[in-house]
C-alpha cells in the first residue's frame, strides 16, 4: 500500500471537512485514537460516534487548513489549523498534529497534538 497516497486522500477528505467519510474509508476498525487531552477511543464506531457529536456541535465552519505532511514507512504526520464556531457559543480554533499509524492501508492509530 502506498502510505503517501492514502495519506494524501485522508488529508483531501479533511480538508474539506469530510471528517465521517474519511474515519468510514480511512480507519481500520480495531483503530486507537488519543485526543490532546489523553482521551482515548478503543474503535472506529467509537470514534465516528464521537466525531459525529463534535461536528453536530459546529454552527460554522470559519476554516480548514492544511498545512503540510510527512509519510515515513508506516507513520504519517499532518499539520492542520481548524477554526469552528460553536453552537454553545464557543470557539474552536486548533493548530494540531495528526500522528497516524497504518496498516494494511488502514489507520490503526491516530494521535492528535495541539500545535
Amino acid at each position: 500500500m502506498d502510505i503517501r497516497k492514502l495519506n494524501a486522500e485522508v488529508d483531501a477528505l479533511v480538508s474539506k471537512g469530510e471528517i465521517l467519510p474519511a474515519v468510514s474509508k480511512y480507519f481500520a476498525d480495531s483503530v486507537v485514537t488519543t485526543d490532546h487531552d489523553g482521551t482515548v477511543v478503543n474503535s472506529k464506531k467509537g470514534h465516528f460516534a464521537k466525531m459525529e457529536k463534535f461536528l453536530g456541535g459546529i454552527a460554522k465552519v470559519n476554516g480548514i487548513t492544511f498545512h503540510h505532511s510527512g509519510v515515513g514507512e508506516d507513520v504519517s504526520m499532518s499539520e492542520f489549523t481548524f477554526d469552528f464556531d460553536m453552537k454553545d457559543g464557543s470557539k474552536v480554533f486548533w493548530h494540531e498534529i495528526l500522528r497516524r499509524i497504518w496498516k494494511d492501508g488502514k489507520i490503526v492509530s491516530e494521535q492528535y497534538f495541539l500545535g
